[in-house]
């Protein structure tokens, strides 16, 4: 007696009454609660949250066709100004479920059954913002009190300058200070210089 590993999850769909007879196809609507979430650091799709699936099952020779239409809510917060952030997602996904083991085939029907959630993790997740953003001019925050920017349009932020670059900017200032004080003494040098030319020729007169 062969006994089976296979658990039924809010993802798995049976396809018992189209296995093995090609040209059958089969549709279905698929509300899934997540048991447990998935995603990246800053935003994702959460437990408990919904994935709602319109799913279509076609049999061919060699295993299930399916084809699915997700639609789900990843929430988090944006990388600018650490709001909150609830993004739709909406992917479509498409796999060959083959009746038999074989490396030409990534999944396989299990007891009448296709479990789709691997392909809707993976797209949804490749479907996720690396930085997500509230809006996409969100200004983000104020550098020197952490404010949020978006709460007061009229404040510019804050310039706030590198340390490692202070001393640097130091020296330009002194540099600039300095070719300011030896441009004015050239000028005053040569106003002298014409002044005692003119009482050289006043002389010689």
């Amino acid at each position: 007696m062969i006994v089976s590993n296979f658990t039924p999850t809010p993802f798995t769909v049976p396809v018992r009454d189209i296995v093995h007879r090609p040209g059958e196809m089969r549709e279905h609507q698929i509300d899934a609660g997540l048991s447990e979430g998935f995603g990246i650091a800053v935003i994702g799709v959460k437990d408990g949250d919904t994935v709602h699936m319109d799913v279509r099952l076609e049999a061919l020779h060699d295993g299930i066709l399916v084809t699915a239409d997700v639609d789900t809510v990843a929430t988090g917060e944006c990388v600018r100004c650490l709001d909150d952030v609830r993004l739709p997602i909406e992917v479509e996904i498409q796999e060959l479920f083959a009746y038999s083991e074989d490396e030409a085939f990534d999944y396989t029907v299990i007891d009448e059954h296709v479990d789709l959630e691997p392909l809707v993790r993976d797209a949804v997740v490749l479907a996720l913002p690396f930085q997500p953003v509230c809006r996409a001019d969100c200004p983000g925050l104020d550098p020197e009190t952490g404010e949020r920017l978006a709460d007061f349009p009229d404040r510019k932020p804050t310039e706030v300058i590198d340390p490692r670059w202070s001393a640097l900017a130091g020296l330009v200032s002194g540099s600039n200070a300095s070719a300011g004080d030896s441009s004015a003494n050239d000028s005053r040098n040569d106003v002298e210089g014409n002044a005692e030319s003119d009482t050289d020729r006043e002389k010689r007169s």
